[in-house]
């Protein structure tokens, strides 16, 4: 066993986990954040991206103890004072989300893919988006919605 300290939403939280234990274990199961998704554990879905020291990374290949001493931002953390973040924002008025599995890592992907580049094209959109899957909407609204977001932070 090791102990682990990372800052998750802002909160300092710190364990003693298995040196194999995946960072979206951690936040599902020690810190009992449950939105960021287990799809695939192949880097294939994207379900289980969050942000790692605010780049967007799929935390289904890294371990916890990788995330030891930094930061780590899930989707639960991105409303501020009962507003959604402008991302969310976008996702919900552009009707970017079916089922909603995807929506999670979706959106962190987009945050981070925001914070790279703020006013991207919709090409650059889809390239940024390109390893998370929705198996639901066909991402013509996920792309609108990233767009939205990007006109609202600007």
């Amino acid at each position: 066993m090791i102990q682990v300290e990372v800052t998750v939403n802002g909160e300092a939280r710190s364990a003693e986990v298995e040196p194999r234990l995946l960072l979206v274990h951690f936040l599902r199961d020690v810190c009992r954040l449950r939105a960021t998704n287990v799809g695939c554990d192949t880097t294939s879905c994207g379900a289980c991206t969050v942000l790692l020291d605010g780049v967007s990374v799929k935390s289904c290949t890294v371990l916890a103890a990788q995330a030891d001493g930094h930061e780590v931002a899930t989707v639960e953390g991105l409303a501020r004072e009962g507003e959604l973040h402008p991302v969310q924002a976008a996702f919900r008025a552009e009707h970017g989300l079916q089922c909603g599995f995807c929506t999670p890592g979706m959106v962190m992907a987009s945050v981070g893919l925001l914070q790279a580049n703020p006013h991207p094209t919709e090409e650059e959109i889809r390239i940024g988006l390109e390893g998370n899957l929705c198996r639901c909407t066909g991402y013509h609204n996920i792309v609108r919605a990233v767009l939205a977001a990007a006109e609202a932070e600007a």
